[in-house]
């Protein structure tokens, strides 16, 4: 058997030029099979078609098919964001010359724990890390897994700034990786602050750091799960000054409006945050991985700083080689700001606030065509891109049993959400090459899945 050929090197291009070629082809001939937005028969029936498809993971001797076969396999079972009756979740369809960028990085394969691994990775990302902090009112940022892993890292930021003590509050509306967060640290309970219209409620939230004890951190949300509301960040902000409260804003989905002329008024008050999660896999079209956790104090990242002498050495430092161990948790970790960095330089600001745009009147229009149709209720207009609704009457049971034949028979991948003591089914649109047609199509199916 030939010694494998690797990815990089001198010969790497000449490597993975037919390699892409066969997973080129086989991503679309597995499209084509699969034929909708998922696999259509339930978990059940796309386990065992992979199952069978498959074999055995590890032979005895190697298949060399198997980069053709495992692609078309994973291709036809997946759930595809293109797909414009695919809107579930903050899942987005990546940009093309993002995951070309991907490609690079995995190809050089830098990892970015010591600059000897990653010289110009580790500059880029200094470069990127800080605009983007700068976009959002802050002076510096980390690149995260997402935004779960950054809502944990600025509550360890918190806690090593303000003391073990510091309290969480959080909204009723707040991402479930808050509490968790606290409890993974060992902070004191959370608070849970009333969200009666689906935002954090400034009232509820002077009332409870008046009474409560501090250190206080308060996190809001500008961009929730269920719905996409914005907290109202001015008054909160206003609230955490007058208690001298710490303010973390989880912006996972709402930040991607920072780059829209037309919409990044809503995020007013992000810039008073000590702390703000991004995640560019959301509004920024990015394959996963793309968070980020900005800093208004860049002082606060002294809390990470780690030594390592085969990574970090002093002399080394003293020496002028920049030390990595500080920008994350994370010890190995990929350049995944090389396809943010490119896909910035590619579309600019205005290109990317352009693809904001076109998702939010998606969103408009979706609901408009709810709205006006007898047999739905909307629960709101949209504020940022996605929509709350369910067919008029219909029991909560009813409106489950839909969403699960839907993704049965592989026909449409909507949402849930409960808000208001009821269940609705939740479109979030997030693909900017979605038509009029494929949003009225999306509707009409859901009324014909719909028992009468």
């Amino acid at each position: 058997m030939s010694t494998p050929s690797l990815a990089s090197g001198p010969e790497g291009p000449h490597a993975l030029r037919p390699l892409l070629d066969t997973v080129l082809h086989a991503l679309h001939d597995g499209t084509r099979a699969r034929g909708g937005p998922l696999p259509a028969g339930g978990p059940e029936t796309v386990a065992a078609r992979l199952r069978d498809t498959v074999g055995d993971v590890l032979p005895d001797e190697g298949d060399p098919d198997a980069l053709r076969l495992l692609v078309h396999a994973l291709a036809e079972g997946a759930a595809d964001p293109a797909h414009p009756r695919c809107a579930a979740h903050l899942h987005c369809p990546p940009l093309a010359v993002a995951t070309a960028a991907d490609l690079a990085a995995s190809t050089l394969n830098p990892s970015l724990d010591s600059w000897d691994q990653a010289p110009a990775a580790s500059e880029l990302e200094a470069l990127v890390t800080r605009a983007l902090a700068r976009q959002a009112g802050a002076a510096d940022a980390l690149v995260t897994t997402g935004g779960t892993e950054s809502n944990q890292l600025a509550l360890l930021l918190a806690r090593e700034t303000h003391g073990a003590g510091v309290r969480l509050l959080h909204g009723a509306n707040a991402h479930h990786s808050l509490p968790r967060a606290a409890w993974l640290l060992g902070l004191p309970d959370p608070v849970v602050v009333p969200a009666p219209a689906g935002t954090l409620d400034p009232a509820a939230l002077d009332e409870a750091l008046t009474t409560l004890p501090g250190p206080h951190l308060v996190t809001a949300t500008a961009g929730t799960t269920d719905a996409g509301l914005i907290d109202p960040l001015p008054d909160i902000a206003a609230v955490c000054r007058t208690h001298h409260a710490r303010l973390h804003i989880d912006a996972a989905y709402g930040g991607g409006l920072l780059f829209s002329d037309r919409h990044r008024a809503k995020l007013t008050g992000l810039d008073a945050a000590d702390t703000i999660t991004l995640d560019l896999h959301k509004l920024g079209w990015q394959p996963v991985a793309a968070g980020l956790l900005t800093v208004k104090n860049p002082h606060d990242l002294a809390a990470l700083d780690q030594r390592a002498d085969y990574l970090n050495a002093d002399d080394d430092t003293q020496a002028g080689l920049p030390d990595l161990l500080g920008r994350s948790l994370r010890t190995s970790r990929r350049p995944d700001i090389l396809k943010v960095a490119v896909t910035l330089k590619t579309l600019g600001r205005t290109g990317l606030g352009a693809l904001v745009d076109q998702v939010c009147d998606h969103a408009q229009t979706f609901a408009a065509l709810v709205h006006d149709h007898p047999g739905f209720e909307l629960h709101d207009r949209p504020t940022i891109s996605t929509v709350l609704f369910r067919p008029a009457g219909a029991t909560d049971d009813t409106v489950a049993a839909v969403r699960r034949e839907l993704l049965t028979h592989g026909r449409a991948v909507l949402g849930r959400a409960r808000l208001d003591g009821r269940l609705w089914l939740k479109a979030t649109l997030l693909n900017p090459h979605s038509r009029p047609d494929d949003l009225a199509g999306l509707l009409q199916l859901v009324e014909g899945t719909t028992p009468r």
